[in-house]
């Protein structure tokens, strides 16, 4: 497949409900289309001389729009684009191979999702499931998201239904199990959780025809979670690690995301959440995008109390620009951690008019 040139982008998923759509090219597109519906047609097998064009592959057209939003919708993370290409590679050249008549082992799709909060992680798993289904690996563009709760029981006999029912919801497409290591605890020997394990041991070994699990969560959890169930680890064939963004990534997702809801900051503003960001990296419970996703709902909020304390007719300008005021009312800034002048630089932006620029400001 060749490389895709789309610049990374964005981070949040399709907002049209399921989040799944099949490539839908225009009017003018040469490409060959592939209803959802439609299903594989059978096609006599190739000769040894003969040459097999991967272009004419409506499957591969479909990945190749799968890999291009996957690109648009998250900035950095190469290392995770490269394995999900690869993946899309080796099911491609698969299907070619069958075109052959070469028959091989169907390659195991069960993967590890490591990382922190906020990283992409049910992104990618959305569009790997539209990847899969696009080539013929899995029945249904689905994900099924579940934790531990929705699979032990409180009660001897309540895991197995719970979990089976799970599963049963999944069937076809992707089960993703968040924080997953949460099913395992060995100090609680009368925990149900070991239970859940070994149904899925065996689902995973009997459906991977039908069915992909994605076991998802922190690095260092999950590798103890796999290094006590080694059954579990040998059958997940793919370990994708999502690292934590750094500030200029940081920086891009939250352009992205004020861009895609008709926002924009001002100069000033831009470098307040810059700012706002280097304080918030250190504290507690920091979640990357998901972090930078919450902190520009509250420069919302205070943009919109700002805009109805002016009693004036507004502008569209007024409308979608975010201050350094919008910014500097986060209570990063008055927190004895904030770095020296914060809280100096707030008081400074909130004491100018409320229409007016502040001082950091450009007229």
């Amino acid at each position: 497949m060749p490389p895709i040139t789309a610049r990374d982008s964005g981070m949040a998923a399709d907002r049209n409900g399921s989040g799944f759509r099949l490539h839908r090219p225009g009017v003018d597109d040469p490409r060959p289309v592939r209803a959802a519906s439609d299903p594989e047609p059978e096609v006599p097998v190739l000769g040894p001389d003969a040459t097999l064009d991967l272009s004419t592959d409506i499957a591969g057209n479909d990945v190749e729009d799968t890999l291009s939003r996957l690109d648009a919708e998250l900035v950095g993370l190469a290392n995770v684009k490269l394995r999900v290409r690869e993946i899309a590679a080796l099911l491609l050249i698969d299907r070619a191979r069958q075109r052959f008549g070469l028959d091989a082992s169907r390659p195991t799709m069960h993967m590890s999702f490591t990382g922190g909060p906020g990283t992409g992680k049910t992104t990618v798993a959305l569009r790997m499931a539209e990847m899969l289904h696009a080539l013929g690996y899995i029945r249904k563009p689905k994900v099924h998201t579940v934790t531990r709760d929705d699979l032990v029981g409180q009660f001897i006999g309540h895991t197995a239904p719970k979990t089976k029912e799970a599963l049963a919801k999944a069937a076809g497409g992707v089960l993703f199990i968040d924080e997953a290591y949460y099913l395992f605890r060995p100090e609680n020997e009368r925990d149900y959780g070991q239970e859940v394990i070994e149904i899925l041991l065996q689902e995973m070994e009997n459906e991977r025809g039908s069915l992909v699990v994605i076991f998802a969560g922190y690095p260092d959890r999950m590798e103890r979670f796999f290094s006590a169930n080694p059954g579990l680890s040998s059958r997940v064939a793919h370990h994708l690690e999502f690292v934590d963004y750094t500030h200029a990534e940081l920086m891009a997702i939250a352009e992205l995301m004020v861009a895609r809801e008709n926002f924009r900051f001002d100069p000033a503003a831009a470098a307040a959440f810059a700012e706002y960001l280097e304080l918030r990296m250190t504290r507690p419970r920091f979640s990357n995008a998901r972090s930078v996703r919450n902190a520009l709902d509250r420069c919302r909020l205070r943009q919109a109390k700002r805009l109805v304390e002016l009693r004036r007719p507004l502008t569209r300008t007024d409308l979608i620009t975010l201050t350094d005021r919008d910014v500097y009312g986060s209570s990063v800034f008055t927190d004895s951690g904030a770095r020296d002048g914060a809280a100096e630089r707030r008081a400074s932006s909130t004491t100018e008019q409320p229409d007016g620029p502040t001082a950091r400001a450009p007229a």
